[in-house]
């Protein structure tokens, strides 16, 4: 893509490394884009909330895919919408798939809404940036798919970071909310869709529930959660173990 071309070659300009390795160069070297997980798996969460549609990760949030994210998000380092919509869109069709009968019919993806004033912080909307290419990546997989926003984030919700599980979902209960203008531009373009929430990380499963809740109260069918990598869950704090889960 154009895009990609153009902000590949800023970062070359700039003098940027690999997020993975650091090796002078591209944002995300040869040997590190091979080494990225190929599919997708089921990502529940524990506990998991009540309700929560199916939930599906490319990868852990460790590693290279979790110095992706970061660099695309809080660095805005613009390549990297690329390997990350490839990511989610394997989250996306491993989703799909594993409905009964596989997928039917026309699909909406729905991007998790920034908190009020960070996407305009950032300089960008980093989850938008990569459900878009999640989806152009999705339709040249034969799928019919497309990416719209539908939800809008209330004021007041506080920075996740370092919440548990029941902080989380108390900070973030009611905070989103689907406006009448989304709906009536769906119902006209899309009726009739199913649709999947997308994020780049799945923590406690809060966020996605609550972009769930969103959607489903105003009569739509969310059908997965999707996204590009899920925390590993710690099973004993103290002893600092981990269960690996799916991945």
């Amino acid at each position: 893509m154009l895009r990609d071309v153009l902000d590949g070659s800023l970062d070359l300009l700039l003098g940027g490394s690999c997020v993975g390795c650091a090796r002078p160069g591209r944002p995300l070297c040869e040997p590190c884009a091979a080494g990225l997980p190929d599919g997708a798996r089921p990502a529940w969460p524990s506990p998991v909330p009540a309700g929560l549609a199916p939930p599906w990760a490319a990868a852990a949030y460790d590693g290279t895919v979790r110095a992706l994210v970061l660099a695309h998000k809080e660095h805005r380092v613009l390549a990297l919408r690329g390997p990350l919509g490839r990511l989610l869109a394997q989250a996306v069709s491993s989703a799909l798939h594993g409905q009964p009968g596989g997928p039917a019919g026309p699909v909406v993806l729905v991007p998790v809404p920034s908190r009020p004033g960070s996407a305009r912080a950032r300089g960008h909307d980093p989850t938008w940036s990569i459900t878009v290419r999640a989806a152009r990546l999705a339709r040249a997989g034969g799928l019919d798919v497309v990416a719209t926003r539908l939800l809008r984030s209330r004021s007041g919700v506080l920075d996740q970071a370092g919440l548990g599980a029941a902080a989380r979902a108390a900070n973030l209960a009611g905070s989103m909310h689907c406006p009448a203008t989304s709906l009536r531009r769906l119902a006209t373009c899309r009726p009739r869709a199913s649709l999947v929430v997308c994020d780049d990380v799945l923590t406690t499963g809060s966020t996605a529930r609550e972009a769930q809740r969103a959607l489903e109260s105003v009569g739509l069918t969310v059908v997965a959660l999707a996204a590009v990598a899920a925390t590993r869950r710690r099973t004993d704090a103290a002893a600092g173990s981990w269960d690996l889960g799916p991945f």
